[in-house]
């Protein structure tokens, strides 16, 4: 969420113009993402690699596409239970790159990619501070000291 900076926690900045602009350019990265998976196959047919490989190749660019649009959009609600499963998909979603950006597509629609998780936990780490600060008894140094003993008398 790079583009947006700290302005999904007012909705200002410009906060409609860039998540508009983010729409639409998610938008128009998968179009020409699907342009270029288009002249690939194109390519494929003019090799006359066969039947079954075209197939095969469109099966895994959907297949790819559908499991990246859904640990795309899962990674916008929470935060990964296991990184290191994440990152073994980590070349899974980038063949199916089309299906992470229809996710962020769509997403963008409502809210910020990743705003409702950040604002969660924003709001976790300010009651979290709350508490902390009000369970303190006040600044230290101002406390005042105790009397010092005096010396007894003989």
């Amino acid at each position: 969420m790079p583009l947006f900076g700290t302005t999904w926690l007012r909705h200002d900045g410009g906060y409609g113009l860039r998540r508009a602009g983010a729409s639409v350019g998610s938008l128009a990265a998968a179009v020409a993402a699907c342009f270029v998976l288009r002249f690939a196959y194109q390519g494929l047919e003019i090799a006359g690699v066969g039947g079954f490989l075209d197939a095969v190749v469109v099966v895994m660019f959907a297949v790819c596409s559908a499991i990246a649009f859904r640990r795309t959009w899962e990674g916008f609600s929470r935060r990964p239970a296991d990184p290191e499963s994440d990152a073994s998909l980590r070349s899974l979603k980038m063949i199916g790159f089309v299906g992470s950006l229809l996710a962020y597509f769509v997403r963008s629609l409502t809210e910020a990619p990743g705003e409702g998780l950040r604002r969660r936990e924003y709001e976790t780490a300010v009651t979290e501070y709350e508490r902390r600060r009000a369970a303190r008894t006040g600044n230290p140094a101002s406390r005042a000291t105790p009397k010092t003993r005096r010396p007894k008398r003989r």
